[in-house]
Order: C-alpha cells, then sequence, then structure tokens
C-alpha cells in the first residue's frame, strides 16, 4: 500500500509531454478539473464500487481454490485480505501509454479511478485487520462504511487545506510543510485541485520555470529508484528459496491470482460502464468498447 501510494505520489510531479516541448503554464500539477467533475459519478462507481465487486471474486475465488491446496492454514480473513490486497491498482504504467490529449476520457477514467480505488482498497485492508471477519455483524458494517467516509473526507480536508496553505505561504511566507498519515493519493490529488487554482497564480514566470523542471528531475529520479527497489525485491534469494522447494505450487497460485484479478477486474468495468453509458448523452461521451478493454 505504501509502495502504491508513494509510486502514484512520483507519477504526480511528471510533465504532461516532453519537457522540452512542455508550456511553462501546463505542469502536471494543473488538474484538469472539469473532467473530473464531469466524470465524478463514473470514477465513483469503478473506485469504489467496481473494488469491491473485485475483492469479492479475488477472496472467494482464492478462498475455493486455496482451500483444497497445500499451501498452509489461511483462515477467512486471510483469504479477504487477499481480496483487498490484490483489488488495488496501480495506474502509473497504465498511463505512461495513454496521451492525455488524445484519449481524454479514458485516461481522466484510469487515473482518478485509481485514487478512490486506493481509499477503498486501503480501508478495506484495516477493516480486515481491525474487525473480527469471522463474525460479520451489522455493526462491523456500520464501522467499516464509517472508516470508509472518514478516509475519504479527511483526506480530501487535508488536501484542500494544504493546498490553501501552501498558496498563502508562497504569497507571503515562502516556506512551510505538513503531512499526516492518510490516503496519500486523495491528499495529494485534492491539495493540487487548490494548487492549480490558488497557489500557480502566486508564482512568479520565472519560478514557474524551475518548479516545472525541478519537478520533471525529481520525478525521474523517484521513478528510477521505484524500479530499482521493485527489481532488487523480486531477486530477493530468500523469496526465491521458497519457490525453489514448491515451484510448481508457486506457478499455479501466481496464475490463480492472476486469472482471478483479470475476471474481477472484467466483472466489473463491462457492467459499470454500460450503467455509466446509460447517463450519458452524446456518443463521444460514452466509454467505447475498446476503451473499455
Amino acid at each position: 500500500m505504501y509502495a502504491m501510494s508513494f509510486c502514484s505520489i512520483v507519477w504526480f510531479l511528471r510533465p504532461d509531454i516532453v519537457p522540452g516541448l512542455a508550456k511553462v503554464d501546463s505542469p502536471r500539477f494543473q488538474v484538469k478539473k472539469k473532467q473530473f467533475f464531469c466524470n465524478f459519478m463514473t470514477i465513483m462507481l469503478f473506485g469504489a464500487i467496481g473494488t469491491l465487486i473485485s475483492f469479492a471474486i479475488v477472496s472467494f475465488g482464492a478462498m475455493n481454490f486455496f482451500k483444497n491446496m497445500n499451501i498452509g492454514s489461511l483462515e477467512i480473513a486471510d483469504y479477504f485480505a487477499i481480496g483487498a490486497i490484490f483489488s488495488a491498482t496501480d495506474s502509473v504504467c497504465t498511463l505512461q501509454v495513454l496521451n492525455q490529449d488524445e484519449t481524454p476520457l479514458l485516461y481522466c477514467l484510469v487515473f482518478r479511478e485509481g485514487l478512490v480505488n486506493d481509499a477503498t482498497s486501503v480501508v478495506l485492508f484495516n477493516a480486515i485487520q481491525s474487525f473480527d471477519v469471522s463474525h460479520i455483524k451489522t455493526s462491523i458494517v456500520l464501522q467499516f462504511v464509517g472508516n470508509f467516509l472518514y478516509l475519504l473526507l479527511s483526506s480530501t480536508v487535508l488536501g484542500v487545506v494544504a493546498g490553501l496553505l501552501s498558496a498563502y505561504i508562497i504569497k507571503k511566507l515562502y516556506f512551510g510543510r505538513f503531512l499526516f498519515y492518510l490516503s496519500a493519493i486523495l491528499t495529494v490529488f485534492f491539495c493540487r485541485i487548490v494548487m492549480s487554482h490558488y497557489t500557480w497564480h502566486n508564482v512568479t514566470e520565472s519560478s514557474r520555470v524551475t518548479t516545472k523542471h525541478a519537478f520533471a528531475t525529481l520525478s525521474f529520479v523517484c521513478e528510477i529508484f521505484i524500479f530499482l527497489y521493485v527489481g532488487m525485491d523480486a531477486l530477493d534469494i530468500e523469496k526465491w528459496r521458497f519457490v525453489r522447494d514448491s515451484p510448481g505450487t508457486s506457478i499455479v497460485v501466481s496464475s490463480i491470482l492472476m486469472g482471478l484479478v483479470l475476471i474481477g477486474r472484467a466483472d466489473f468495468v463491462f457492467p459499470l460502464s454500460f450503467i455509466s453509458n446509460l447517463t450519458r448523452k452524446t456518443l463521444y461521451e460514452k466509454i467505447g468498447l475498446k476503451q473499455q478493454v
């Protein structure tokens, strides 16, 4: 979860287009707010309802397959934790192959859905760790809903406050930084929405050029670190020793999880896209089959 949040924060810093061709007044933290709010209901469908559908499919699918395999003793909470972890998506790599100007709707949905998905997945995982899921009661369900709303609203408010504070600091004091442990992606996103509307207009022209190139350089260095870390972790000798003892089982488990993730994703993308298209008036606004795939 922390790696997912950090990786997404790094992505926020990347410029929209090639640095040498980018306009000074169009850095990536200039959020296209209109697209976000115009597609708000679809984003919530994919990010919240879709994540819950994927969570259910992965959890109960893993429960059905793994209970007959010799992979250790797993309780219902473990299966739910697997579902919560694998229902979390990170859109960083996906967005690298999309062009915001050529496919604005697809880009908007993929990017923003990841924000709500982050909040839903974190709350799901925390709820599983905190509650006795083997005895699900109405009170537990209500507490889960309350935790989700708390995370969503708290992260949003923190982002808005940080954005307003940054606008004031840059205008008056030129320093300051604050940090809390909530949803990093949601906090940074709503912070940059406010910053794009207020802070950016308090920055001088020379500062905009410096900021643009500084963020581009920082994002490049951080991305190198992320993929180096992932590569080194993939070659962890201790993990490969575990796999070596039962390579067949490891391959089967990985294949099952991959299949469940794909099925879970498809089972909410296509139906929810159909529902979303019912509310869209023009063909241009609808989510086409190619975009759904």
